[in-house]
């Protein structure tokens, strides 16, 4: 009985991914087009300090919108990612500067940070029965206050290990190592969606919960593996933004969830669950920061950016809607 059920839900899970294939074409061609037009509208857009100033930005809300991805095709949300990639960046700091710990293990101690949170936000919403909107929500203002008491409020600086700075900021070919790191995210995570027991069964819950659980899944250990693998995304990025800043700033954070859903919604991933693909999250991430780039060089107010970058969202959701109903 499982194997049919698992069959069906990768029979299903193909036919989602050719019927995205339009979307994913529309958002990449909105990607070229917004490029175009801000290149032509200011010539400082396409400058090649710009350029790498939006891949760093996309590297951080794009692995962000990874790990998001994965929980928001399980019908669920997670809005801690934003101070939870923040606690990760502070825990770092505490570990490397303050605990005089190697780098490595300053960053696995990061990362360990995230995974437990995401540990956490499944075990709370698979077990305790609690909606992940109200699970996540408290998880945001629980790992913005820890990170607030543990740092003192002040910035962690990482002035004793200069080679910190590095894991981001430096390159190969040109191009930022934080790039390079979130390309790897993309691809491995990629695998693990589309090749793996993981993948198949995240598709399933977010079909049918209730399916995949009558049909023998363990639906709430693979939930809690679902939101700890979001854990460990939003650690590694704490750790990227970190390294990029060279120091962990515990008052940023919040806000970063909204674009990281942003992207995984325009780039084609069903808020109602059981659909989406990390390519296509992928495209998201760069219309995002190409946006937010775009706008700023323009010099339009920051409250404006919010208005287009909220309505971008809104078409988006109101186009998957319409996209279901045929």
């Amino acid at each position: 009985m499982q194997n049919k059920v698992t069959c069906s839900s990768v029979i299903q899970k193909k036919t989602l991914l050719q019927s995205d294939t339009t979307q994913k074409l529309l958002a990449f061609g909105s990607l070229i087009i917004m490029f175009i037009v801000f290149s032509l509208a200011s010539p400082n857009f396409a400058k090649f300090d710009n350029i790498v100033g939006i891949l760093l930005a996309t590297a951080v809300n794009g692995v962000l919108a990874v790990g998001v991805t994965l929980v928001i095709i399980t019908s669920g949300i997670d809005l801690s990612i934003g101070t939870g990639m923040t606690f990760a960046s502070v825990m770092t700091g505490v570990f490397i500067t303050y605990c005089k710990l190697p780098i490595i293990i300053g960053v696995l101690g990061g990362i360990a940070a995230g995974a437990l949170c995401g540990f956490i936000n499944g075990t709370i919403i698979s077990r305790m029965k609690i909606p992940p909107f109200i699970a996540t929500l408290g998880m945001m203002m629980a790992t913005k206050g820890m990170s607030l008491v543990i740092s003192g409020a002040k910035p962690i600086y990482f002035t004793d290990a200069p080679a910190f700075n590095k894991i981001a900021m430096g390159s190969i070919a040109s191009i930022p190592n934080a790039v390079l790191i979130f390309f790897g995210v993309a691809i491995v995570v990629n695998f693990i969606l589309t090749r793996t027991v993981l993948g198949r069964y995240t598709f399933a819950m977010g079909s049918n919960e209730e399916a995949a659980r009558l049909s023998g899944i363990n639906v709430a250990g693979w939930k809690i593996a679902v939101y700890t693998m979001c854990g460990i995304l939003f650690g590694l990025a704490g750790v990227l933004m970190a390294s990029r800043l060279n120091s962990a700033q515990p008052a940023l954070g919040q806000g970063y969830e909204m674009d990281a859903i942003a992207a995984a919604v325009i780039g084609g991933t069903s808020l109602s669950g059981g659909e989406g693909t990390i390519l296509g999250t992928v495209i998201g991430a760069f219309i995002m920061s190409v946006l937010t780039n775009g706008l700023r060089i323009l010099s339009v107010p920051q409250e404006w950016q919010m208005v287009v970058t909220g309505s971008i969202v809104v078409l988006a959701v109101y186009m998957d809607i319409l996209r279901r109903k045929k």
